[in-house]
C-alpha cells in the first residue's frame, strides 16, 4: 500500500470514527433549539476561528438564504467572523480576546443565540463570546473537538467529540451545519414539525 493511499485511509477511518461518536442526541436538542428561535423570530450569531470561521460563514448563509422559502418569515443567521471592520477595530483597539463578545454585545439580545465553533474548546476569543452571551440571556451552543476543553462548561448546550485531528473535528462541524440547515429548511417550507 502507498503511502498516499495509507494517508487517505487513515483519514476516512477517523472521519467515520468522529462520526460514530456523533451525540444523536445533542444534534437533536440542538434542532429543537433553532426550531425555537426561528418561531420566536430570533437571531442565530455564529464565531470561529481559522476553518471554524469559515465553517461559521458557510453556516450562517445556509441558514439566512439556505431556508428562505417564499411566504414564510425568514431565519436570521449571521456569521460575526464576517465583519472584518469590526473584527479588526475590536482586535486592535481592545485585543484579539473581544473581536466576537463585542459584536455580541451590540447586536444580541434575550433569547437570540450564540453558536461557537472550536476544534479544541479553549480559544480564548470563543470564551469571551461564550461569557457575553450568557451575561446577555443568549442561548449558547458549543461545537467542540479535543474532548470539550474550557467551552464546555461556559455553554447551554454542546456536541463534544473527543477527536484530537482538526480536520475530521471540523469536518464533523461542516455536517452538522447540512444535517441542521436542511431541516431548518423543512421546518421553515412547513413540510416537517416536530
Amino acid at each position: 500500500m502507498s503511502t498516499r493511499r495509507e494517508h487517505i485511509e487513515d483519514y476516512l477511518s477517523t472521519l467515520r470514527r468522529v462520526l460514530d461518536e456523533l451525540p444523536v442526541d445533542s444534534v437533536e436538542k440542538i434542532i429543537e433549539v433553532f426550531e425555537k428561535a426561528y418561531d420566536l423570530d430570533k437571531t442565530i450569531f455564529l464565531c470561529g476561528n481559522g476553518g471554524s470561521a469559515s465553517t461559521a460563514s458557510h453556516w450562517a448563509c445556509d441558514l439566512a438564504k439556505g431556508t428562505v422559502t417564499e411566504g414564510h418569515p425568514r431565519l436570521r443567521a449571521i456569521s460575526v467572523a464576517d465583519n472584518l471592520a469590526i473584527l479588526t477595530a475590536y482586535g486592535n483597539d481592545l485585543d484579539y480576546t473581544h473581536i466576537f463578545s463585542e459584536p455580541l454585545r451590540t447586536y444580541g439580545k434575550p433569547g437570540d443565540i450564540a453558536v461557537l465553533i472550536t476544534a479544541s474548546g479553549n480559544s480564548p476569543n470563543i470564551l469571551e463570546a461564550a461569557k457575553a452571551a450568557r451575561d446577555l440571556d443568549m442561548i449558547t451552543i458549543g461545537l467542540i473537538g479535543f474532548g470539550g476543553g474550557k467551552l464546555q462548561a461556559l455553554v447551554d448546550y454542546h456536541i463534544t467529540v473527543g477527536c484530537r485531528e482538526y480536520g475530521p473535528v471540523e469536518d464533523l462541524h461542516l455536517i452538522l451545519d447540512h444535517i441542521i440547515s436542511l431541516y431548518l429548511r423543512r421546518v421553515v417550507a412547513g413540510e416537517i414539525r416536530a
